[in-house]
């Protein structure tokens, strides 16, 4: 009796963890996939629909988010492709980028080859049982079956990431022992995979085929059809299932022998030739989809994707939240009011300072306050903080004050949230500093937020009584609008920063030594080596910017909009409108950093020269515009394939390319473009001369530093030949640039054959 009262509590404790899922977590070399699309802005729900059909984690998101959305499953048969037709794409991409990234916590890579072969064995039992249905006689949604199969073992996948070491322990028995998980599941946790999938199922609301398929897929299907006629597609995924294990394609967890499918495909009407069929055609239709999901890397660059995925999930999170109180502000005619005052005092060029200053004396006429004083959250290398303290009406003072040890500026409570606490006991650091008498009993701190971030607090003395959760109500708003523009400000002082730092980097030492290293071929070599680890330093500050950039300009970027399109008055619209399209042309910074700063790490494999170059044309035309620019080709017969990621390559040729049509007046040509083997076979020397204005010495040295353009300011941004610089060197490859001022330019890359 006592066992099974600690079967039962154990099984209670287990389905309630499973309840507390919110989804299913999506291997890393799936995260990449759809990450690497998303970072080249090539989202659209048809180049996702083959991604998400495939794997458990990403079809479970998208059934939730339907059911969520009410756009339901309709009549007739239902798809995943047909649900990605229904839904936004930023609906897709949001949903997507909320599913966490599978990482076991003992970090151990043979668990993540284990969850790879459970996907791997839930794709095909999914291809094979929408075979089946398509065999059987009579009504039967294929499309259905073959989400039923695809997803019939979520139960374990939950398994594997609320209790990890309880499920391995229970797959080293099963495999000790040649036997079956299922048992051994009931066995030792008083419940199964497919009773825990049945939850889900209904947690989620997937469509009722899909949790029959789910719950039953175990159960005796002869039984199952004779009783229950509706729930045969629970036979259709057994059958589905035995098949795949007989075929050894991913791994179930079981490892008892699977039994006859003789009598299970007799009472499904499907007779030997159509199984010997199905058994055809299995392999190559997995084969696709394994590729398509990554599943054959070998390592999987876990942390970085994983990383990615949480910032993608965070910003998706974010924008939600952002959208909801967009509407209400537009509801809230004082809203507009006191943001319509606050706006036409702020530009782009506004310091976080003079912005605070404002913000403070706004607040304190708005509110009918007492004193008022707010600070800026100090950065990790700061000891004092900005404080500006408005006392009487309209009148403002600036100090610097200290923050101890002991203390925190922003109190946990309130830094990644909205609250509003009672000032006293919080803020009694700033109290002693303050040359001002506040009243501590009436005085509360809330939070300037910046996304989820606090980037400052306002502290106030309140003229009438009130308590938090009323205040919370009135003042959120208000406190995410400051928090919004000071977090722009911010970002624009950090991209100030940072932009100081690149001309430190680019034109510090390393550039003042050139003339004396030129002499000494060591210490040439030592020059180029320390001049990319300056461009590593630069790539990697350059990640750290974008990150830091990306959040706040997305809020400021998003309520602008909503601002300019609830204002009338045509000079606030201007000014709203220009903060937009500087917001977006800082994000388009950003995203040349990020490309410049993380590119993927190549593919290598043996490319024809002839067809990169082709597509590096065609590069090209898109990036010049120019239908029929004058390239001439010289492939030497000898020219063998190179070993590099052709898609990189191409991508930097025809940056060089394009500046060299560039050179010309009239931007058409033309270019020669030559390729030859080296004297030892080990490079392919491809050499891309013009006959156009060529550059002076010292527009040659700077010719491959990020952001340095010839052009007129505002022209270009310069990335292209630091981009292909990069590119090649990644692919194991060198440039070099020789030219003369109206004579043209030569481009010599090397690339390797082995």
């Amino acid at each position: 009796m006592s066992e099974r009262i600690a079967d039962t509590t154990i099984a209670h404790q287990i389905e309630l963890a499973i309840r507390r899922l919110d989804s299913l977590s999506t291997l890393p070399s799936v995260a990449a996939r759809f990450l690497s699309q998303l970072l080249q802005f090539r989202l659209t729900p048809s180049s996702l629909a083959d991604i998400i059909e495939s794997e458990p984690a990403l079809a479970v998101r998208i059934l939730s988010l339907v059911d969520q959305q009410g756009t339901g499953f309709g009549e007739g048969e239902f798809s995943i492709r047909q649900a990605l037709e229904k839904l936004s794409l930023r609906a897709i991409r949001d949903a997507v980028l909320s599913v966490k990234v599978y990482r076991p916590c003992d970090q151990d890579d043979s668990r993540s080859v284990l969850r790879g072969q459970l996907v791997l064995h839930s794709l095909a039992v999914g291809c094979c049982a929408r075979a089946i249905a398509e065999a059987i006689s009579g009504p039967m949604d294929s499309q259905m079956a073959y989400l039923a199969g695809l997803l019939h073992d979520i139960g374990k996948l939950a398994l594997d990431e609320t209790m990890p070491k309880s499920f391995a322990r229970i797959l080293e028995q099963a495999k000790s022992k040649q036997s079956s998980i299922y048992i051994l599941e009931q066995r030792h946790l008083g419940t199964d995979h497919t009773l825990l999938g049945k939850r889900l199922a209904e947690k989620w609301h997937f469509p009722g085929q899909i949790g029959l398929g789910i719950w039953l897929h175990h159960s005796d299907a002869s039984t199952i059809l004779e009783a229950m006629p509706e729930a045969k597609i629970a036979g259709v995924v057994q059958l589905a299932d035995l098949i795949v294990r007989q075929e050894e394609i991913g791994q179930s967890g079981s490892y008892d022998a699977p039994g006859s499918t003789g009598r299970l495909a007799e009472s499904l009407g499907i007779n030997g030739g159509q199984l010997e069929q199905i058994r055809a055609g299995l392999s190559e239709q997995v084969a696709g989809r394994y590729e398509l999901l990554g599943l054959d890397l070998e390592r999987p660059q876990e942390a970085y994707f994983d990383n990615l995925a949480a910032a993608a999930s965070q910003l998706a999170q974010e924008n939600t939240k952002l959208s909801v109180q967009y509407n209400q502000l537009q509801t809230a005619s004082s809203h507009l009011d006191f943001t319509k005052e606050f706006l036409s005092g702020v530009n782009i060029d506004s310091p976080p300072a003079e912005i605070a200053e404002d913000f403070a004396v706004r607040w304190q006429k708005f509110f009918q306050t007492g004193p008022v004083c707010l600070y800026l959250a100090p950065s990790s290398d700061e000891l004092m903080i900005e404080a500006f303290v408005a006392e009487k009406q309209s009148q403002i003072k600036t100090m610097l004050l200290n923050v101890p040890v002991e203390a925190k500026a922003i109190p946990e409570q309130i830094s990644k949230g909205f609250s509003i606490l009672d000032a006293d006991g919080y803020a009694d650091w700033l109290f002693e500093q303050l040359e001002v008498n506040f009243d501590r009993s009436r005085t509360k701190m809330l939070p300037l937020l910046s996304g989820e971030k606090a980037v400052g607090a306002i502290v106030f003395e309140l003229g009438y009584p009130a308590d938090n959760k009323q205040l919370e109500e009135k003042l959120r708003f208000f406190a995410h609008l400051a928090g919004a523009v000071l977090g722009m400000a911010l970002a624009r002082r950090t991209q100030q920063r940072y932009a100081e730092r690149f001309v430190q980097l680019l034109t510090g030492p390393i550039g003042k030594e050139l003339p004396a290293l030129e002499e000494r071929s060591a210490d040439k070599i030592a020059e180029k080596l320390s001049a990319e680890q300056s461009l590593l330093a630069v790539a990697e500050m350059a990640a750290g910017a974008a990150h830091e950039l990306n959040n706040p300009l997305s809020v400021v970027s998003g309520r602008a909009q909503l601002l300019s399109d609830a204002e009338d008055d045509p000079e606030k619209k201007r000014m709203l409108k220009q903060i937009q399209d500087n917001a977006k042309e800082l994000s388009n910074i950003i995203d040349d950093l990020m490309g410049f700063a993380q590119p993927e790490p190549p593919r290598f494999a043996e490319t024809n020269i002839r067809q990169m170059l082709d597509e590096a044309v065609q590069l090209t035309v898109q990036k010049t515009k120019l239908e029929e620019p004058d390239i001439q080709f010289d492939i030497a017969e000898d020219s063998e394939n190179v070993l590099v990621d052709s898609a990189q390559i191409a991508s930097a040729i025809a940056n060089i390319l394009s500046n060299s049509l560039e050179s010309y007046s009239k931007g058409s040509g033309p270019v020669k473009v030559a390729a030859r083997a080296n004297e030892s076979g080990d490079f392919v020397k491809l050499q891309v001369a013009d006959s156009g204005c060529g550059m002076d010495e010292e527009t040659l040295k700077k010719a491959t530093q990020p952001f340095f353009c010839s052009k007129p300011a505002g022209r270009k941004r310069g990335m292209g030949l630091a981009h292909a610089l990069r590119l090649i060197q990644l692919n194991k490859g060198s440039l070099d640039i020789e030219s003369r001022p109206g004579e043209g330019t030569t481009v010599t890359i090397l690339l390797p054959t082995k």
